[in-house]
């Protein structure tokens, strides 16, 4: 991995840790998969954080650009499953 993770400077020091915990389970999907809900959980607690559609295009962008993995299509993905399934991109 040589690349960082968008972070904002405003989010207190829990909030970065439940975004990068997403940006993580991201790239685990990618790379070996990843449980739906674990994925579906740390988007909601993402949402929580990012609330505008924007700002999370934003990020996500800013991700996918560095490392190469797609939020957007990961969770689209997950939407599209049954719960308790696993993921992988």
């Amino acid at each position: 991995m040589n690349y960082s993770y968008p972070i904002e400077e405003t989010w207190t020091k829990q909030e970065i840790i439940d975004v990068v915990n997403f940006y993580s389970l991201v790239e685990q999907a990618y790379e070996s998969g990843v449980k739906r809900d674990d994925l579906m959980l740390a988007y909601t607690r993402f949402k929580q954080i990012v609330p505008s559609k924007s700002e999370e295009k934003q990020l996500c962008g800013k991700f996918e650009k560095e490392s190469g993995y797609s939020c957007y299509r990961t969770v689209k993905k997950a939407k599209e499953v049954s719960t308790g399934e696993k993921i992988k991109m």
